[in-house]
């Protein structure tokens, strides 16, 4: 069963309309992947679904600001700014 959904939810992730939607799908369709596998129940899934969602629409969303760029400063630390 997993062999099917696994790559059914990578596909559904890849043809989202926009960088937000897709980087949502992915972040989602990851966080249930690492969330299951690490707590080994349904709950750690639904649980890394949603931080995985939630993270990778925020990072989609930069995606669609023309002129925004990520950038890392001296301590790893990420952060958007004008390009």
């Amino acid at each position: 069963m997993h062999k099917i959904i696994i790559p059914l939810l990578a596909a559904l992730a890849l043809t989202a309309c926009s960088s937000t939607e897709r980087g949502a799908g992915i972040g989602a369709a990851s966080g249930a992947v690492i969330g299951g596998v690490a707590t080994g129940n349904v709950r750690g899934a639904a649980v890394g679904a949603a931080v995985g969602g939630v993270s990778g629409a925020l990072i989609g969303n930069v995606a669609d600001q023309p002129g925004r760029c990520y950038y890392r400063d001296r301590n790893g630390n990420r952060y958007v700014d004008r390009c």
